[in-house]
């Protein structure tokens, strides 16, 4: 416990004012093992301030406090060795930090490989099908991990204060820093309102699905590969019953299908696009949930 609360502290001390302490329970009521409350763990003298400043780092529980109003993910789980992880899955959708109590070896790294269970729209779009991953969250249980942490925290503390992609946190900032953001793609004019209603729970994995799309087009070759980029990610086209619904009108005034589409989040969070050879570019038509819901 000792260890674990060091681990903590330095994070905080990275990062004093972007970090803060969720878990299922308030650690009041935590048992570092059966039979052993954590009381006699604060109680000792020399864990007294350790103590006290993870109180005052206590500002969220339950761990699903963390998400931003309106979204639950109830239609995602995370597993650990065939068991439900359901704070290191928050950890995981939200870009953050798991910790654990190394009280099995099982926790002993700074990185670890959980299953996703989330339900996906069938091709079809008749019904949800339930697909599984593999998925990487960041961890710590000591404070040998945070050193294996400390750059990402660094870099993600620079990034906020220097500005950029990894300091997006609101769906406007996206459209007004697009041209430089993502060189590669072009949003129609109607995707500003798209971008500046966008949930606050969807601008992260947004972001990163279209620094994904703009790196996937800055590599193509069109001459070499004509049928398209090398997809880093699913990238599915609309079925021919819905494909209707995916009629925009172009930066050149005619009306074109957009019905090629990226996910973005576990649900129904989709970017509806279309592939331009020349000069090599996406036209980004719609931006939020899948056409047509």
């Amino acid at each position: 416990m000792t260890g674990l609360a060091e681990a903590v502290l330095a994070v905080v001390r990275a990062d004093r004012s972007g970090t803060v302490l969720v878990s299922r329970e308030p650690i009041t009521g935590l048992q570092i093992a059966d039979g052993h409350p954590i009381g006699k763990w604060h109680g000792a003298p020399r864990n007294k301030e350790l103590w006290q400043r993870l109180l005052l780092m206590q500002s969220k529980w339950p761990h699903r406090t963390v998400f931003p109003e309106g979204e639950s993910y109830f239609d995602v789980e995370y597993r650990h060795g065939g068991e439900t992880v359901d704070g290191l899955g928050a950890a995981h959708l939200m870009d953050g930090l798991g910790v654990s109590l190394l009280v099995d070896a099982c926790w002993s790294e700074h990185q670890l490989t959980l299953e996703r269970e989330q339900l996906v729209e069938n091709d079809d779009r008749e019904w949800d099908e339930s697909e599984t991953s593999e998925v990487s969250v960041r961890h710590m249980a000591e404070k040998d991990h945070f050193e294996a942490h400390r750059a990402w925290i660094k870099d993600g503390v620079e990034a906020v204060r220097r500005g950029g992609l990894n300091a997006v946190r609101r769906g406007e900032e996206l459209w007004e820093g697009r041209a430089s953001l993502f060189p590669h793609l072009r949003f129609l004019p109607r995707v500003e309102a798209d971008l500046r209603q966008l949930r606050e729970a969807w601008v992260r994995p947004l972001a990163i699905r279209l620094a994904e799309l703009d790196q996937t087009v800055a590599a193509w070759n069109p001459a070499t590969e004509p049928d398209g980029p090398q997809w880093r990610s699913k990238i599915t086209p609309e079925g021919q019953n819905r494909k209707k619904l995916c009629v925009f009108e172009d930066f050149d005034g005619r009306s074109r299908y957009f019905d090629t589409h990226a996910r973005f989040t576990p649900g129904p969070g989709r970017v509806y696009f279309r592939v331009v050879a020349e000069p090599k570019t996406l036209h980004v038509a719609h931006v939020g949930l899948k056409i047509g819901i």
